[in-house]
């Protein structure tokens, strides 16, 4: 019976032990993640046949530093349309980005992460896919453009297992080049890898 009770006792024990040792592999420096995002854009809608139809997907490439802070480099999509007549004309963008988080605060077990980053962005911008004249006769004065600009990323990471985790953000871009609007609000979700 006694050897039966220091049995249980060692493995409760040793189960808190490699939880623990599970929790110390997060956010490690020299770690790195892979990470798919989503979202829309200006208080949009995902509904493809919808008139303020504004989306974007991205996927990044990310490594964690010293004090749980991380770089990353990615590249994104985004497609806004905007309604003309009975018609939208789709704005797309194809950006470059690279940034730095900054860790603002987590919780002891290494569940839950909170960033701030910011980052630098270049790309380019197609206007209803290089179509400049439209069904009625009237011709596009937008051009498509190279472009320019920077990013503020307030991003909360939750690990799901030690090797999975939710990603939730919120953005604002300010971009040069573009002939429309130069600030937007993305809202985001995705899932990282943990690759090492």
């Amino acid at each position: 019976m006694i050897m039966k009770n220091l049995y249980f006792i060692l493995t409760f024990a040793l189960c808190f032990f490699v939880s623990d040792m599970a929790h110390a592999q997060r956010y490690l420096h020299g770690q790195y993640g892979l990470q798919f995002t989503a979202g829309i854009i200006n208080g949009g809608s995902i509904d493809t046949k919808s008139n303020d139809f504004a989306f974007h997907a991205g996927m990044a490439f990310s490594g964690y530093a010293k004090n749980g802070n991380r770089w990353m480099l990615g590249g994104e999509y985004l497609e806004k349309r905007y309604l003309y007549e009975k018609i939208t004309i789709p704005q797309v963008q194809f950006t470059a980005e690279s940034g730095y988080f900054f860790k603002l605060l987590s919780d002891g077990a290494k569940t839950f992460f909170l960033s701030l980053g910011a980052s630098a962005l270049g790309g380019y911008e197609i206007i209803n896919w290089g179509e400049k004249l439209l069904y009625d006769g009237s011709e596009i004065q937008y051009k498509d453009a190279f472009l320019y600009g920077a990013a503020l990323t307030l991003e909360t990471e939750t690990y799901l297992v030690d090797f999975i985790v939710l990603l939730i953000n919120i953005k604002e871009k300010l971009v040069f080049g573009s002939s429309m609007r130069k600030f937007n609000t993305q809202l985001g979700l995705g899932l990282k890898f943990i690759i090492n």
